[in-house]
């Protein structure tokens, strides 16, 4: 067993996360431990959560077991109550080096803050934040070659979408200035990262805090013209109705901005939007892909979508089902409603969960033709490939390269799209 392992669920913050944890556990001379970082996004997450913290002691008698992350922050007395975990930290604490002092008490409860702060800025890591769990260990982690790195540049949320638990465990929006933004690529660009990942809560919110309020095309036309050096720069989740003109000047101007956009859209019928408190209209979410695609054509969307929503009618559903085609949706997050306490959704008329586990199938087949349509429309194309590990890269257009070259972690290597396999295109050397 490592020293420390860190098993990570839910989003790129969450993952980014784990990585400052790990470190503040080192610091804090921590052996012998698991800490698992949970999401409190679904029922199936915290779940998950859940019978990781069994396997854990299960696998490890003797290792002190620690839970973290927001389902440990929304309801911390839940998870101090099993029998199997030594400490709960809420999302501030598990950022500090002191909250892991071999010294502190088995039962210590750390309480969750209204608004805790920032963490400190730390390079991210590499890997998919997902539902579901993502294990690093600690020596391994601390010395593997990264080629791609997640940057938190914003934490937090004003907003309210009534499905959303969020907010209340992670505090209102705050940013991050924009100098140590810079200094952090910078960090990141010399230790090898070629390609950085801005991540945050609600992303199109940054700089609505800060001096000046710099919006976020305006922070990233900085960060780009600062870093030189940073081979490729990618987004996390947008709200498709708050992108800034500046950013939008940039997918169609800068390379180095991969032609890649992932949109919260959460469903596609007007009435359930309102319903959910979302920002953003059905049209708006179709005029924002056909306008990324008309300044980039090589653009690939992305996509959450949530299935079973309270009052949701077939009708409804199918809104949704029809935007995957709409906005041509290659990269569809699929979340079966989980009502969450506390959150005005969960007070609404539920649906079946059958219904809901149905409604989630259909959409996940409408998202993997979408993918298969879209990974045939790039067959004999080119692609500059960023090696993430032996054999697999990534393609600026986010999707997953297959290639049997020797090629070393974090090269960026030209290739002619050959094929599609499944969820992945295959590569050769461009001749």
């Amino acid at each position: 067993m490592s020293p420390v392992e860190v098993i990570t669920f839910g989003c790129r913050l969450n993952a980014y996360e784990s990585d400052i944890i790990r470190r503040a556990a080192a610091g804090a001379g921590l052996t012998n431990a698991v800490i698992v970082n949970t999401c409190a996004v679904t029922a199936e997450a915290e779940r998950q959560a859940r019978q990781a913290i069994r396997r854990a002691r299960r696998e490890h008698p003797d290792a002190r077991i620690i839970v973290t992350g927001c389902a440990a922050t929304l309801a911390p007395e839940r998870y101090a109550a099993l029998g199997e975990v030594d400490l709960v930290l809420d999302n501030e604490a598990k950022l500090r080096a002191e909250s892991y002092a071999l010294e502190a008490p088995t039962d210590t409860l750390s309480r969750p803050l209204p608004n805790p702060p920032l963490p400190g800025l730390d390079p991210g890591i590499t890997g998919e934040g997902r539902v579901g769990a993502m294990r690093e260990g600690g020596d391994d982690s601390a010395v593997a070659p990264r080629a791609r790195a997640y940057l938190q540049v914003q934490q937090g949320c004003d907003h309210r979408c009534t499905f959303c638990i969020i907010p209340y465990a992670r505090g209102r929006s705050r940013s991050v200035p924009q100098g140590a933004i810079v200094e952090e690529a910078r960090l990141l660009v010399e230790g090898g990262v070629r390609e950085i990942v801005l991540t945050g809560v609600d992303l199109t919110a940054y700089g609505a805090d800060l001096p000046g309020s710099p919006s976020l095309g305006q922070m990233v036309r900085h960060l780009l013209a600062a870093v030189p050096a940073l081979t490729r720069l990618r987004l996390s989740s947008l709200d498709p109705s708050e992108l800034d003109e500046p950013l939008w000047a940039l997918l169609g101007a800068e390379p180095r901005l991969m032609p890649h956009l992932h949109f919260s859209l959460q469903a596609g019928d007007d009435l359930i939007l309102k319903r959910m408190k979302r920002r953003h209209s059905r049209a708006q979410a179709i005029a924002a892909a056909r306008r990324a695609r008309a300044l980039r054509p090589e653009v690939a969307i992305g996509a959450d979508l949530i299935a079973g929503f309270p009052t949701e009618s077939e009708a409804m559903f199918q809104r949704s089902l029809d935007l995957v085609q709409e906005c041509g949706i290659a990269f569809l997050h699929v979340f079966p409603y989980s009502a969450r306490e506390g959150t005005p959704a969960s007070r609404m008329p539920q649906l079946d969960s059958h219904l809901i586990r149905e409604r989630a199938a259909r959409l996940r087949e409408a998202g993997a033709a979408s993918l298969g349509a879209e990974l045939n429309s790039r067959i004999g194309s080119r692609s500059q490939v960023l090696i993430e590990r032996p054999g697999l890269g990534r393609s600026e257009f986010y999707a997953a390269v297959e290639c049997d070259i020797a090629l070393p972690v974090g090269a960026v290597q030209e290739m002619r799209l050959v094929a599609a396999r499944g969820r992945t295109l295959v590569g050769a050397t461009a001749p």
